[in-house]
């Protein structure tokens, strides 16, 4: 039996710092001298409206894009991605807003999307035993009881598809895990349960990246909050130094 389970032990807890990062499209400055640092068992808040710079940001740690000038070190190792994939494999994973799941198809086969596991070299058939049980078991671990994970992602509620991609993000071996604007489109208690959950994985060790405009759910979670306006940041500060009502005013200045 051959299946493509990420050894999580093979890559290090990750530490990201990211040291006076610059990007443009065209004559647009999108970001401008943005330092950042994050690390294991924390879990940092990237804040902004709009148009501040947070998705290029995350689309430079998650190498879908490169950054026009500045160092970026993962563990204290330069790095340079040009490709998502070259991310994933030091341990870092992003879930987007859209969550990269495909309604019609089965739990089971979207959470192994892209790395279904085999159990014949010859034919390659997809394991669906071993992904239906791990789907069902991982699954757990958030909370989410699925009794049948062969039916279509798409009857899941919008909290148990964001556990989903969570889990899928870890069990392939995600250290610095990335989520953009989880629990805006969620319920007062699906929210909740998605929060408690980046709360328990901290406490793990993972190094959380929540990029998020709501402000009391980042503050209700959150270790260290970055501004950033108009692709610059203004201020990183730690929570017992500032109160919602103080990020508030610093991001309506």
């Amino acid at each position: 039996m051959e299946y493509l389970e990420k050894n999580m032990s093979q890559v290090e807890n990750g530490q990201l710092k990211l040291t006076n990062i610059y990007k443009s499209f065209g004559s647009v400055r999108a970001l401008n001298d943005v330092s950042i640092f994050t690390e294991p068992g924390k879990i940092h808040c990237l804040l902004g409206d709009n148009g501040a710079g947070k998705s290029t940001l995350v689309n430079i740690i998650s190498g879908v894009l490169t950054a026009d000038s500045g160092e970026y070190l993962v563990n204290g190792k330069k790095v340079n991605f040009s490709t998502p994939k070259q991310a994933l494999n030091a341990g870092i994973s992003t879930v987007y807003q859209n969550l990269a799941i495909i309604p019609m198809l089965s739990i089971y086969r979207n959470f192994y999307l892209g790395n279904e596991p085999i159990k014949n070299n010859y034919f390659k058939f997809m394991d669906k035993d071993l992904a239906i049980s791990t789907t069902k078991q991982e699954l757990t671990k958030f909370g989410v009881t699925v009794n049948d994970v062969k039916r279509p992602a798409g009857t899941l509620s919008g909290g148990q598809r964001q556990c989903l991609a969570i889990a899928r993000a870890l069990y392939f071996g995600a250290k610095v895990l990335i989520l953009d604007e989880p629990t805006s489109a969620l319920g007062v208690k699906e929210s909740a349960n998605v929060l408690n959950q980046l709360v328990l994985l901290k406490e793990q060790g993972i190094n959380i990246v929540l990029v998020s405009h709501i402000i009391d759910h980042a503050y209700e979670v959150g270790d260290l909050f970055f501004i950033l306006k108009m692709g610059e940041l203004v201020g990183s500060y730690d929570k017992n130094d500032v109160s919602p009502k103080i990020l508030r005013s610093i991001l309506s200045k």
